[in-house]
């Protein structure tokens, strides 16, 4: 299990020639996905080939932030709050995958989505029975990333799978832009896998809808779907002495210093200073991230002066979206 670096919102189209399965499908996914519903290959190719061209865009926009802390040392954290405050419609809009049919009267599905080269997004095969063996060859030739048997009874819950599990080439690029403000040893920490599970984990459980995985300072920054920003702050068990002596530095007592020393609290000292904040630093809890035992994390609040505004939310550009309904 590896642990993307990079996770936004996208939408998801659906492309089928029959309006009333595309419904049933509106239905049952996650009200908290911006679902698009084509019933008609041009619409959805409109949708989709323009948008090549923006997800460069995007990818740009973040390699922009590790360029500029990387040749001017302006921090990250500021970065990637604005980047969140700006960038609303270029992440949002963005569609993260396409779901076709493969059986339709112009043309076949996996005829579709190869007319869609330059585009980065998943590429999903809803297939019957008779088209079992098409969809195996066209997944063992890299045409597609997925196929699913369309009349599965269970074929909701399992686009749901896949569609939250599988990364398509773009997260992987955007993982592969992150990466680089990692070290080594913190990149290595992360691909444990019991690490991997429980910062997932965690991540899911603070509601944390979008995130990005920072090497300075270490940790992890992320907004729910309501806008409320928190800092997963990491830190390796043999860290602890520097952070210790980092603390003492600006007058930490010494009862602190040995919650610090001991591992039971870590200090947001980093986080603090790549804010410009101008206000005391915070302890919080320690915890255990792994099975391991070598890294620690403990969960910091940013405060809303320093987070983006409420309206730039993906829950805020969700529910300016309009209904669920078949584009024919």
């Amino acid at each position: 299990m590896s642990l993307p670096l990079f996770h936004s919102p996208r939408s998801i189209a659906f492309l089928d020639d029959d309006p009333d399965y595309l419904q049933m499908l509106a239905l049952m996914l996650p009200e908290r996905w911006n679902v698009r519903l084509y019933a008609r290959i041009d619409d959805c190719l409109a949708q989709l080939r323009p948008e090549a061209a923006a997800w460069e865009d995007d990818a740009w926009a973040q390699q922009h932030i590790i360029d500029r802390w990387r040749q001017e040392a302006t921090p990250l954290v500021p970065q990637v709050l604005d980047y969140w405050a700006r960038q609303v419609q270029a992440r949002y809009a963005l569609t993260h995958a396409c779901v076709a049919d493969y059986s339709m009267p112009e043309m076949d599905g996996l005829q579709v989505l190869s007319m869609l080269s330059e585009w980065p997004g998943l590429r999903v095969l809803l297939t019957g029975q008779a088209d079992e063996q098409i969809a195996v060859d066209a997944f063992n030739r890299a045409l597609i990333d997925q196929f699913l048997p369309k009349q599965a009874v269970d074929v909701a819950e399992r686009l749901v799978a896949v569609l939250q599990h599988m990364p398509s080439s773009a997260n992987a690029r955007c993982s592969q832009i992150w990466r680089s403000t990692l070290t080594p040893a913190q990149h290595a920490q992360l691909r444990v896998p019991s690490t991997a599970r429980a910062v997932q984990q965690l991540l899911a459980q603070q509601g944390f809808v979008e995130y990005v995985v920072l090497g300075d300072p270490y940790g992890i920054l992320g907004r729910t779907a309501g806008g409320q920003v928190g800092w997963l702050q990491l830190e390796p068990v043999g860290g602890l002495a520097e952070l210790e002596q980092l603390a003492e530095s600006v007058g930490t007592g010494p009862d602190v210093l040995q919650e610090i020393r001991a591992g039971r609290q870590l200090i947001d000292l980093e986080l603090g200073q790549a804010m410009g904040r101008g206000t005391p630093p915070r302890l919080r809890p320690a915890f255990s991230l792994g099975q391991e035992g070598v890294l620690l994390g403990a969960l910091f609040s940013v405060d809303a002066a320093h987070a983006p505004p409420a309206d730039s939310s993906y829950g805020a550009w969700l529910a300016r979206q309009p209904v669920r309904a078949v584009r024919q």
